[in-house]
C-alpha cells in the first residue's frame, strides 16, 4: 500500500486555532478578560493539572505505544496523539486567557446597590417572572447555575443599573424589559489584608 494513503492528515478535523476553544466564547476585539478570583483560580488549577499530571501521562502512553511497532494501526498511539493535540490546544488557550485576565474582586462592592461585574442581581420581567443572575467572566460563566458572561446582552443592559431601575435589552424572543429588585455581592474575605 502506498504511504500516501496511510499517513495521518496534518490537521485533524477537530483542530482549531490556538486562540479559539471549540466550547469557549471569543473575547470581543480589544476587550479585557474580566474574571473573578475564584474563576481565575479554577482556570489556573486546570492549567497546572494539564501540565503536571495529564500531559506527562499521555506522553508516556504515546511513547510506550510508539515502541510497539506499526504506528498506522496502533490505536493507543493514534488516540494518544489525538489526545495530546487536544491537551496542547487547551494549554495554549488557558495560557493566553490567563495572560490577559483582569481579576476583579466583586466583594469590593459588598453592600452597594449598583450593578457591577460579579453582582448577583434579582430582576423581574413584564410577566412578573423573577429571575436571579450572576454576572461573571466569559471563561467562568455557567448558565446552568444562573451565571451569565459580562458580554451577554442581559448583563450589558444591567451593568451600572441600580435597585429600582428598569432596563431593556434585545432577547432572542424580542425586546425584554426588566426591573432590578436586588443587587448582592459576596462578603469580603476577612483573611485578606486591607
Amino acid at each position: 500500500m502506498n504511504k500516501a494513503f496511510t499517513r495521518e492528515p496534518d490537521a485533524a478535523p477537530d483542530d482549531t486555532p490556538d486562540d479559539e476553544e471549540p466550547s469557549g466564547t471569543p473575547l470581543p476585539q480589544g476587550a479585557r478578560n474580566y474574571i473573578t478570583p475564584a474563576g481565575y483560580a479554577r482556570l489556573r488549577a486546570e492549567l497546572l493539572a494539564l501540565l503536571d499530571d495529564e500531559r506527562p501521562k499521555v506522553v508516556e502512553a504515546v511513547s510506550w505505544a510508539a515502541k510497539n511497532g506499526d504506528r498506522s494501526e496502533n490505536g493507543d498511539y493514534i488516540y494518544g496523539k489525538k489526545r495530546l493535540r487536544e491537551i496542547d490546544r487547551r494549554i495554549r488557550f488557558l495560557t493566553k486567557r490567563l495572560d490577559i485576565a483582569e481579576v476583579v474582586d466583586p466583594s469590593l462592592h459588598h453592600g452597594g446597590d449598583q450593578v457591577f461585574f460579579g453582582a448577583t442581581v434579582r430582576v423581574v420581567n413584564q410577566r412578573q417572572e423573577e429571575r436571579t443572575i450572576t454576572i461573571k467572566g466569559i471563561d467562568e460563566a455557567d448558565s446552568a447555575r444562573g451565571e451569565v458572561s459580562w458580554i451577554a446582552p442581559i448583563a450589558r443592559a444591567l451593568l451600572k443599573a441600580r435597585v429600582g431601575d428598569e432596563v431593556s435589552f434585545e432577547a432572542p424572543g424580542g425586546l425584554e424589559e426588566l426591573e432590578v429588585l436586588d443587587v448582592r455581592y459576596p462578603a469580603p474575605d476577612d483573611r485578606t489584608p486591607r
